[in-house]
């Protein structure tokens, strides 16, 4: 990801799927707030370190809370807190996070630079949603400059599996069907 700093908003991109993310800067949620797919996010920093929230996530068919399928209700609350991490703590962040979640392997083309030695990115985020969980959860996330460039995903032509990291069957035909 990258984030994209300016005086009154934070423009967070992913580069999976083209993914776009706006924060307003030390603002309000408005009194009604139209559900979307990233809500509505305000932030502000607490001494070093970026706090987003956000609220009206949109409710929908494929609307998750992560990648297992957990669904949400309209009253979904996150809040983020990122922050800088020296090059020794993130190291090790990473190190514990490779460990922890070791079943999904890394993929390559999202691996770390080994030769860069600056600061990493810590993300620490709470979710509750009062409407679907029983109390409030947290984990974090630990960011290193990868390896290489931004990579280009164009779902048209990927015939990478989602998460897997190889090779989907795509489905071919002699003549076309219309």
């Amino acid at each position: 990801m990258q984030m994209l700093q300016q005086a009154d908003k934070i423009t967070i991109l992913y580069w999976y799927d083209h993914e776009v993310r706006h924060v307003r800067m030390n603002q309000s949620h408005p009194a009604r707030v139209t559900p979307s797919w990233y809500g509505d996010s305000v932030g502000h920093y607490e001494g070093d370190t970026l706090v987003i929230d956000t609220v009206g996530i949109r409710v929908g068919p494929f609307a998750m809370v992560d990648m297992y399928g957990t669904p949400h209700s309209p009253a979904l609350h996150v809040v983020e807190r990122y922050r800088l991490l020296d090059y020794e703590a993130a190291k090790i962040a990473e190190e514990r996070g490779q460990r922890e979640l070791s079943r999904f392997g890394r993929d390559p083309g999202l691996a770390r630079n080994p030769d860069y030695k600056g600061r990493g990115l810590q993300l620490d985020f709470t979710v509750e949603d009062e409407g679907v969980f029983t109390t409030p959860w947290s984990a974090s996330i630990s960011y290193r400059r990868p390896l290489g460039q931004w990579p280009e995903m164009v779902c048209a032509e990927n015939t990478d599996d989602h998460f897997a990291g190889h090779r989907a069957e795509v489905p071919t035909t002699a003549k076309p069907d219309f």
